[in-house]
């Protein structure tokens, strides 16, 4: 009988074995249930983990909103990409029967006139080099579409016509059933390890759930009912018959790592690569709402480089999104601290009052804070662990994945494959970044 923990002074505790599947994915945000989907449309067996609920309440896929744009400064294989991801979008509210993708428009405005090197300029040159649909934001004409805007504040900018926004918590919720439906098996469990036998991972560790007597006996469950004991060792082979202590180790060829923020406290050797960074978000009801309306309030970026707000119009509930894109607070994202501050909210209601009079005082329905996985360089981090044969990381979002949901799936089904795919050569295994070497030029850096 093997054993975990059975060197002198460790405590002993049992582990069920199961061979369940081929490929595992932990993580049932979007990088893991599109990898999910993909990997099974390629006839792989796909297990599905995530300790739940779906869509998890804590995970940054989970929100109201995220923006779906393709400027990217001058940046073209994020606008390629960007572009292929609009263009399934809109097929995606075909296929699943209702509208996730809404095309408003995206607007990114400065307070001064645009210039070489800013994100601005260069994303309406690489736009407008692309043959996108745009306007240049530069003229009191253009700013009256915009009633909920201080005009006198913003002088310039760029209107990115064929973008818009994702209903993001109802994204993730419609793929989990897709998931589902196309055969993917969803496993609840608390990811406690990776099963590692020297250089290769061959499955992961999952913490099991614990039964109390006094919860069985709640349940109608027999004190000493022998169905609770007795298994079948063929088909599921038992260390220990210790009730409620153990471990479950699901066993795969290959893992794929899909736990965003999470990534740098389950995987601690990924610390050297990964930050997870909590940013504060908040959903304001407008008293005024035919302000934000999408006809005459798109999504935006207002001087994002400088201040880092970005927000959406409002949704079905009357409600609009605003957050900030900066450094962050370097958190877990189970801190007890993960919660919007007294300064964060202030700093929120001095913007408003600059930037859009009518919702300085608007009420606040809720709060969160979003923990992005940061990469030292702002890029993506969808590779093989070159030390541990048998497991992938996708991972590094920064903040800025969502809007690629319709291919990442492909991207990180590539890599568990070892297919060729140009963007992989970008989103490679790169420990010699240092931090401080972003390239995210739409994130507000206050060292500029």
């Amino acid at each position: 009988m093997n054993k975990i923990g059975a060197r002198r002074g460790e405590r002993r505790y049992n582990v069920r074995c199961c061979n369940m599947s081929r490929i595992i994915v932990v993580g049932a945000g979007i990088n893991g249930v599109t990898a999910a989907i993909e990997l099974k449309k390629r006839g792989h067996d796909v297990v599905l983990v995530d300790p739940g609920p779906l869509p998890h309440p804590l995970a940054a896929s989970t929100d109201i909103s995220k923006a779906v744009r393709a400027a990217y400064g001058p940046d073209d294989e994020y606008t390629e990409l960007a572009e292929r991801s609009i263009k399934i979008w809109r097929e995606w509210n075909q296929e699943f029967g209702t509208q996730l993708y809404h095309e408003v428009g995206v607007m990114f405005v400065r307070q001064r006139e645009l210039k070489p090197g800013d994100f601005e300029y260069e994303s309406f040159k690489t736009l407008e080099h692309r043959g996108h649909k745009i306007a240049r934001i530069n003229s009191a004409r253009f700013w009256k579409r915009f009633p909920a805007w201080n005009p006198e504040l913003y002088l310039d900018g760029v209107l990115e016509l064929e973008a818009g926004y994702a209903e993001s918590g109802r994204v993730v919720a419609t793929l989990i059933r897709r998931a589902k439906s196309l055969g993917v098996q969803l496993r609840e469990g608390k990811f406690a390890a990776l099963d590692e036998k020297g250089q290769r991972v061959k499955g992961i560790v999952l913490e099991d759930k614990v039964i109390t007597s006094e919860a069985k006996r709640s349940r109608g469950i027999p004190r000493h009912d022998p169905k609770l004991t007795q298994r079948d060792p063929s088909t599921e082979p038992v260390l220990s018959e210790a009730e409620g202590l153990g471990m479950t180790i699901l066993a795969a060829d290959t893992v794929v790592m899909a736990v965003g923020a999470w990534t740098p406290y389950l995987l601690p050797f990924t610390k050297k690569f990964f930050r997870a960074s909590g940013q504060p978000v908040f959903h304001l009801q407008p008293r005024q709402p035919e302000l934000f309306a999408p006809e005459c309030f798109p999504v935006f970026g207002a001087d994002i480089t400088t201040t880092g707000y970005y927000g959406f119009p409002i949704n079905r509930d009357g409600v609009m999104k605003i957050a900030n894109h900066g450094p962050g607070r370097e958190m877990s994202p189970e801190s007890p601290k993960r919660a919007v501050t007294a300064e964060d909210e202030k700093n929120l209601r001095e913007f408003l009052s600059f930037t859009f009079p009518s919702l300085a005082d608007a009420p606040i329905v809720c709060s969160r804070v979003c923990v992005y996985c940061d990469s030292h360089d702002g890029n993506f981090w969808i590779a093989r662990d070159p030390d541990r044969r048998g497991l992938i990381i996708a991972a590094g979002d920064c903040g800025h994945g969502f809007k690629f949901a319709p291919v990442l799936g492909e991207i990180i089904a590539d890599a568990v494959e070892g297919k060729p795919n140009p963007i992989l050569q970008k989103f490679r295994w790169r420990p010699e970044v240092r931090a401080g070497s972003g390239t995210d030029v739409a994130r507000h850096n206050p060292e500029l």
